[in-house]
Formats: C-alpha cells, sequence, structure tokens
C-alpha cells in the first residue's frame, strides 16, 4: 500500500496512474507520443519544468547543483537549471563529459542553458556561499534504463553525495538505480524526492529503489494515456482501483452459505497459526470457517473464538472426509502444518479436489504447505490445477523456485535466477500456475497469464510473528466469496498493509483482524462516492 503522500500523481489519472511501466514500455511510450506528434524537445520541456515545480513548491530557494549525464536525463537536468534560475535560485551545473558530445535535445537545451556549467567532479560539492550543510543536488546523470555498474568520477560523486548526506532530487530514478529491479548498480544516493514522468517504473516501488527514491512524484508531460491501448502493460501498482469491482458485497437474500466456508488445515504443535487465520477469513466476510485440528488441540482452539467450527481430523481419511462436502470452497493449508508427510499428503490430496470451473473450490498455501515441497516442487506443481495463491517469503520462494539447474527437473526453470523480484515472481507463476504473492516490503502478487501487481510500500510493523497466518487466511476468505485468485491476493495485500498503517507501533498479528472491518467500509465508502 503507498501510504499518503509517499506518491503524488500530478496530473495523472489515478485509476491509468495504476499502470507501472518497465523501461522499454517506457521507451515505447515515448516512441507513441512522438508518432502522434508530440516533439521529443516538447516533452524534454516538459519534463525539466515538472521537476523545477516539484523542487519549488518542497524546497526554498538555495544553492543548487544539477548533475548533468550525457544523455536525454542530463537534458532534462538542464532544463530543470534553467527554470530554477530564472525563479532566482543559484544554480551550477556539473556535466559527465565533454558539452561538445551532447546530442539531439539534450544538446538543445544545454545550449539553451546560459549558467555555469563544469565538468563534473567531486570538488563541485564544495565552496557553495550561504550552503555550510552542502548545495542541494539535482540527480540528471544516468536515467532508469542504466544497464551497468556506476564507476569513474560519476559514482564517486554519488557516493559522496550519499556519504554526506546531502538533499538529493532524482530525476527519472536516482542515479544507479535499475528501472526494472528497483537494484542498485554499484552505487546510489538516497533522494528525498524522485520525479518520473507519466508512469511509474517497478524499479521506484520494488526494493531498494522504493527507499532510494524517496518520495515519488509522477508527472504528465503530455504524453497521451492513449498509448497504453497498444502497449497494454501487464504491472500495476496494486490498489483498489485493480479489484475493488471484484469484491464482494452481502445481499439481504444472503445466507452464511452463500458468503463461502474456508477449510482451514490446523497443526498439532502451532495453533495459533491456524486461529489466527480463522479470525481474519471469518473477519473478511467468509460465512463459515472449519478449522480441522488434532483431537488433541480441539479444547485450545475452542477456547479462542466460538464462532469457528471445529472438526477433528486425526489421519488422512477424516481430512478426505472433510473435503467432500462441496460448499467449503476454499482451502488454506501450511500454517503452523509442520514438514512432516502428513502435510505433504494433506496438501496434495487438497489440491486433487480443485478444479478450474467458475464455481469450484480454490486453495491457498502458506508456510509449511510449501516448504514441505522444498525437495521435490515439480510434484506440487503438476498439482495444481485450479485456483491456486502460493505466499511465500523469500526464503520459502528460494526453496520451491531455486535456479535453474538446482533443485531437479523443471523444478525452478529459471524462477529464482536474475530479473528482480517482479521478474522472478513472474517466472514463478508461469511454472507453478498458481498466483503467486511474493511477499515482503514491496510484495508483489504474479498471475500466471503475466498479470503483475507491486504493493509500493508496507508499514514496517508488519514485520511481527503471525501477520502471515492472517494475510493467509484473509485470502482465503475472498476466494470463499468469489473472489478470483489474483483480485483476492491482490485486495488481501492490499488491506492488510492497511490495517497495519492504520493500528501503527506496537502491532502484533492479533491486531490486524479486528481493523478489517475499519478498512472494508472505507473501501465501500471510496467505492460509493465514485
Amino acid at each position: 500500500m503507498i501510504t499518503a503522500g509517499e506518491i503524488a500523481f500530478e496530473e495523472v489519472g489515478r485509476m491509468h496512474g495504476l499502470a507501472v511501466l518497465g523501461v522499454d514500455e517506457m521507451y515505447r511510450a515515448d516512441a507513441a507520443a512522438a508518432a502522434e506528434g508530440v516533439p521529443s524537445l516538447a516533452l524534454m520541456e516538459a519534463a525539466g519544468m515538472q521537476i523545477a515545480a516539484a523542487v519549488r513548491r518542497r524546497f526554498r530557494p538555495r544553492p543548487t547543483l544539477v548533475l548533468a549525464g550525457p544523455g536525454n536525463n542530463g537534458g532534462d537536468g538542464f532544463v530543470v537549471a534553467r527554470h530554477l534560475a530564472a525563479w532566482g535560485w543559484p544554480v551550477r551545473v556539473g556535466l559527465l563529459g565533454a558539452a561538445e558530445r551532447l546530442s539531439g535535445d539534450a544538446a538543445v537545451n544545454a545550449a539553451r542553458w546560459r549558467g555555469s556549467t563544469r565538468p563534473l567532479s567531486q570538488a563541485l560539492l564544495d565552496g557553495w556561499p550561504g550552503a555550510s550543510g552542502g548545495p542541494l543536488v539535482i540527480d540528471g546523470l544516468f536515467g532508469a534504463g542504466l544497464a551497468r555498474p556506476l564507476d569513474g568520477v560519476a559514482r564517486a560523486v554519488i557516493e559522496e553525495i550519499a556519504r554526506r548526506a546531502l538533499d538529493c532530487v532524482g530525476i527519472d530514478v536516482p542515479s544507479g538505480v535499475h528501472g526494472d529491479t528497483g537494484q542498485v548498480l554499484g552505487a546510489a544516493a538516497p533522494c528525498r524526492l524522485t520525479v518520473t514522468f507519466f508512469r511509474a517504473k517497478p524499479g521506484h516501488l520494488l526494493l531498494p529503489g522504493r527507499e532510494l527514491a524517496g518520495e515519488l512524484v509522477v508527472a504528465d508531460i503530455g504524453i497521451p494515456d492513449r498509448v497504453l491501448d497498444d502497449i497494454r502493460p501487464q504491472t500495476r501498482l496494486n490498489g483498489p482501483a485493480l479489484w475493488l469491482a471484484s469484491l464482494p458485497r452481502p445481499q439481504l437474500s444472503g445466507n452464511k452459505y452463500s458468503r463461502g466456508h474456508v477449510l482451514i488445515s490446523a497443526g498439532a504443535m502451532m495453533t495459533g497459526a491456524a486461529r489466527l487465520a480463522a479470525e481474519a477469513a471469518r473477519r473478511i466476510g467468509a460465512g463459515l470457517v472449519t478449522v480441522a485440528c488434532d483431537p488433541r488441540t480441539r479444547a485450545e482452539i475452542a477456547a479462542d473464538a466460538p464462532g469457528t467450527i471445529l472438526a477433528e481430523a486425526a489421519d488422512a481419511e477424516a481430512f478426505r472426509a472433510l473435503l467432500a462436502d462441496p460448499r467449503r470452497n476454499a482451502l488454506l493449508l501450511g500454517p503452523g502444518a509442520g514438514l512432516g508427510e502428513a502435510t505433504r499428503a494433506r496438501v496434495l490430496t487438497a489440491l486433487a479436489t480443485i478444479s478450474a470451473g467458475e464455481d469450484g473450490r480454490a486453495c491457498v498455501l502458506d508456510a509449511d504447505g510449501l516448504s514441505v515441497f522444498r525437495d521435490d516442487p515439480a510434484t506440487l506443481f503438476r498439482a495444481i490445477a485450479g485456483p491456486c495463491v502460493l505466499t511465500p517469503h523469500e526464503g520459502e520462494f528460494a526453496r520451491l523456485f531455486p535456479p535453474q539447474g538446482e533443485g531437479g527437473e523443471g523444478a525452478g526453470q529459471g524462477a529464482g535466477e536474475g530479473g528482480g523480484k517482479l521478474a522472478r515472481a513472474r517466472r514463478a507463476a508461469a511454472v507453478s500456475g498458481a498466483v503467486v504473492l511474493l511477499k515482503g516490503a514491496d510484495t508483489v502478487i504474479a498471475a500466471p497469464d503475466g498479470r503483475a501487481a507491486i504493493n509500493g510500500a508496507a508499514a514496517p510493523d508488519l514485520a511481527t510473528a503471525g501477520s502471515g497466518d492472517v494475510l493467509a487466511g484473509m485470502i482465503a476468505g475472498l476466494l470463499a466469496q468469489g473472489v478470483p485468485a489474483f483480485e483476492a491476493a491482490a485486495a488481501a495485500a492490499w488491506m492488510h498493509a492497511r490495517a497495519a498503517e492504520v493500528f501503527g507501533p506496537g502491532l502484533i498479528a492479533e491486531d490486524l483482524a479486528p481493523l478489517l472491518p475499519s478498512v472494508i467500509a472505507g473501501l465501500r465508502r471510496h467505492d460509493a462516492a465514485r
């Protein structure tokens, strides 16, 4: 979830603003705009003006150093310098490379700049009258398409900016951050503000790029929204516009059975995981929740929540009998289950009852329900033949989706290799046939058909035992109500983060489910006001 003020879509429609463009897709958007008659020089002028305006809104006039690279980011920097200087800001430009080697629109805007331009060096950070803490830095060295690590003087200057903790504004991305992955190529300096154009990129939302970007502004520079019709981006910033229409609305004619029935398989030892999941499934709207438990733990679980149904399942046959009731239409296995053969058998038994029909059964596999297949993930993937959501954290993901050549034939097919978190999640979804929710502060939800959503940021307070069990229960509760797997996973991830943000410091897993009614009520008010 993106908290208020972290990402601003300036003059960009909110629904359209959810599209996230990779580096190559952004190049295609620029080219499409040019093909429609929007001059590239006009786009650069608009970009520089938007950056300068964003800087002016957030900072008082102060000594400013614009770092200009050899490409279009440098051209944007010259436009920024020109506008800030016209508003009375003391501005210098530090240029990487020779001015005579600039070309195209960057050369045009370098020629329009009448102020001081010096070769890029660390010395430019010193000797600023009236700026005892150093200048405000506008980082226009390299954009999102940087393909190799920073080196030489550019790296030295960026590292010195970071060492001195200077106020820095990134043009497009902080130099050194890859636009598709958020990974740092060599070095990058933290920015207080980053201004990008038309749409956010994955690198703005994925760690560590997310933290390095600071406040992100997505500015309108005149690229028509209709260019997205041909690009058809498959990545979105996770938000209500993506899944709100899929959420169930209670009907006067409905009953508890029409709101779905979740079956949760509880472990014999760590029963708290199933109990947390059960409350979350109920709070998010499932009509009934049954916990299949070991007879020895029945009393322990029963004491926790009288509204949860308990069913003893001491062995495989007893669990299979529970699955015979088709009204139990959403299954959750894994939380606190243990890594024994019994867990593996239950998962495979459950998956065998799932089909791809619209009104069929769906499944969520979490925690031990995933790790129990660490030595044979291909068997798990072959068993997935209907709606299924996998919810691994990075450790569990690495066990299921190792780099190609590890973990057996066909196990990962490269899903654990490079390309960043978004690409890894997408490959994992394609390999497994399931929706994959790869957890973290930058959670990625990917579907087998290529769709993906990125949670912009999650409250750090979510790093507490049991919060993942709550998330798994939320997904199962939405699946029980007929929400499709991708939308259920994305909506649950957003609401999970929103509940944590509402609660704030001191959060423990038990606090999350009771906050869901207020989160859902807020979504309904938002929907009604549209």
